[in-house]
């Protein structure tokens, strides 16, 4: 059973990372620090939101972070797709393609994004913080797990759109 957990928990972190691509999940901590590439600070318990986001950028970022989050849970590969960013630096869309088509064909999986924040923001790129909840179950065996973490999406605005370039996925249990 317990060998059952841990690659449920495998599974999970897998197709919350699904929009990492293999080039970001191979840095390892320190470079990702070095490179100053996301954070975020918590303050008195609170995370410290990013000032001066103008608001119509803020209401931008925030919608797209949104869809992101709603086209996977419609299982919507396509319109999840068009969230990503193109930059080759990033996302190998074909892999991400794939890997999604194997996740929901395989698993029923729900997102649910909480405190929602923007701990980034310049005019090209911001960082999303957000608590992840994730719901998953296998569909031939309707084993079931929820895992809770803490994400941060890191947007990179492509022709006055905001797409997610990056994912980072700490898991809290």
């Amino acid at each position: 059973m317990k060998y059952i957990g841990i690659v449920i928990m495998s599974i999970i972190s897998f197709i919350t990372l699904t929009a990492c691509g293999d080039e970001q999940i191979k840095k390892d901590a320190t470079t990702v620090l070095e490179e100053s590439t996301v954070g975020f600070e918590i303050a008195n318990g609170e995370i410290e939101e990013a000032q001066d986001v103008p608001e119509h950028e803020r209401t931008a970022i925030i919608a797209a972070f949104e869809e992101y989050i709603a086209a996977f849970n419609a299982r919507d590969i396509e319109r999840y797709i068009a969230t990503l960013s193109h930059d080759p630096k990033g996302f190998n869309i074909e892999e991400e393609r794939k890997a999604l088509k194997s996740a929901f064909e395989t698993y029923d999986v729900q997102r649910l994004a909480e405190d929602v924040t923007i701990v980034k923001y310049s005019e090209s790129e911001a960082n999303v913080f957000a608590t992840l909840k994730v719901d998953l179950v296998e569909k031939e065996t309707g084993a079931d797990l929820s895992s809770l973490g803490r994400q941060v999406t890191v947007f990179k605005k492509e022709e006055d759109t905001w797409k997610v370039s990056s994912v980072y996925y700490i898991g809290a249990e």
